[in-house]
């Protein structure tokens, strides 16, 4: 896929990075000469000095072939009018950072497919890991009405050598949760579990849960400790 970035700042260079890694074809656009030259020395990705909202610009970077352009610029006015020329050039994926909230609504009116409020993502993640530090990550989806937990089996936890069929008919095993992801060890694959699936010590878990079951998963869990 031919992705292009406007803006390398930080975010800019990250996404380059692991976007090239990952075998896509990346171009970033920004006004900073040093930036540019860093992602062609260092990154190995191509850069174009000038604004990313310049239509020209944006022309010379290939925007008509791009497949998604991510709007990853300092200001939202900026993203905003970015997200907009790329609309206009057809790309059929738009990811933009949001940082005031504010402009929401006109991103989506501008036609962008993703949006990323990093203020939000930075507050949820804080919070998270305060109130719930036995969890190694979570994610929420469906305007927080779902919650996808990854969890580890901590060691001496009753459940070792339990099947997941064994742990669905738990009575605290919190009702209409599921168990969708395991993988038994750092080095092996995510799998998609089935009923027979064996839990291990320091296995890790990817359960989906209501909102107001995470306690409960996690009370579930911490009777193991």
């Amino acid at each position: 896929m031919y992705v292009l970035i406007g803006g390398a700042g930080m975010m800019g260079l990250n996404l380059a990075e692991t976007l090239l890694q990952t075998g896509h074809t990346v171009a970033l656009i920004d006004t900073d000469p040093a930036a540019c030259q860093h992602a062609r020395e260092k990154i190995g990705v191509m850069a174009f000095e000038g604004s990313a909202v310049s239509t020209t610009v944006l022309m010379e970077a290939g925007i008509r072939k791009a497949e998604a352009v991510i709007a990853a610029l300092r200001d939202d006015a900026l993203n905003l009018a970015l997200v907009t020329l790329a609309k206009h050039y057809g790309v059929p994926q738009t990811v933009v950072r949001m940082s005031d909230r504010d402009f929401a609504e006109p991103y989506q009116l501008a036609g962008a497919t993703h949006i990323i409020s990093t203020t939000d993502l930075a507050i949820t993640r804080i919070l998270n890991a305060i109130e719930y530090p036995q969890v190694d990550a979570m994610m929420h989806f469906e305007q927080d009405q779902i919650e996808v937990l990854k969890l580890t089996i901590p060691k001496g936890c009753y459940l070792v050598g339990y099947t997941l069929a064994e742990v669905a008919r738990d009575p605290r095993f919190p009702a209409g949760s599921l168990i969708i992801g395991y993988q038994a060890h750092p080095h092996e694959d995510l799998i998609i579990p089935n009923g027979s699936t064996v839990l291990e010590h320091g296995s890790t878990i990817l359960a989906v849960t209501k909102p107001q079951l995470v306690r409960q998963m996690i009370d579930f869990l911490g009777m193991c400790r």
